[in-house]
């Protein structure tokens, strides 16, 4: 059915009206609101049915194709799992900083890091793992970022406060450290978690 994969292609929530959109424009027939959401809550009731893992949800004016909430603890799982292969250590040093220090701008993480953090910024920005949170109010008001929802999910944590003490990891000294001379590593341990060669 041409609306089931229009749902299920869509990154997003679509809306009736960019569905009736793109059937008009590909099958050249116009449809009513009405028989768009026919056909609409047809699939829903379908994929309510045990048989799927996921179901149509109504979100924002559209519809989307989610995971049923029996299975996010996996797929959560599995999110974690892709994201951390893929972090290089670079962006996971500079990740770590981020989160311990937000909001941090990328001369604070240069000063832990010891080099430029341009390329690692951007490559967390495109992941979504971090975010521009603001300006900081010194000379060329730079750009401070800090984690996002996205960080949030793949570490599997509620909130920052969530994320373990440095001390827990290095033990008291290196928390006495933080915002001052903490190591890159100290900063990086509580994450423990592989990382791909740059």
């Amino acid at each position: 059915m041409y609306i089931e994969s229009l749902i299920f292609a869509s990154e997003e929530p679509i809306t009736i009206s960019d569905i009736k959109a793109t059937l008009k424009d590909v099958l050249e027939i116009s449809y009513k609101d009405q028989q768009i959401e026919e056909a609409i809550s047809i699939l829903r009731e379908k994929y309510n049915a045990d048989d799927y893992s996921m179901e149509i949800v109504a979100i924002n004016e559209g519809f989307q194709f989610m995971s049923k909430g029996a299975y996010h603890d996996v797929i959560s799982t599995l999110l974690r799992l892709i994201s951390k292969k893929k972090l290089s250590k670079a962006a996971l040093e500079t990740l770590s900083i981020i989160a311990y220090k937000q909001p941090v701008s990328k001369t604070d993480m240069e000063s832990i890091r010891g080099v430029n953090c341009d390329y690692t910024v951007q490559k967390l920005l495109e992941k979504e793992l971090v975010e521009i949170v603001g300006r900081a109010d010194g000379p060329g008001r730079p750009l401070l970022y800090g984690t996002s929802p996205k960080f949030m999910n793949y570490f599997g944590i509620k909130s920052i406060k969530e994320l373990p003490k440095l001390k827990e990891v290095e033990g008291e000294q290196a928390e006495e450290k933080i915002g001052e001379e903490a190591s890159v590593d100290e900063y990086t341990a509580v994450f423990n978690i592989e990382t791909e060669e740059e």
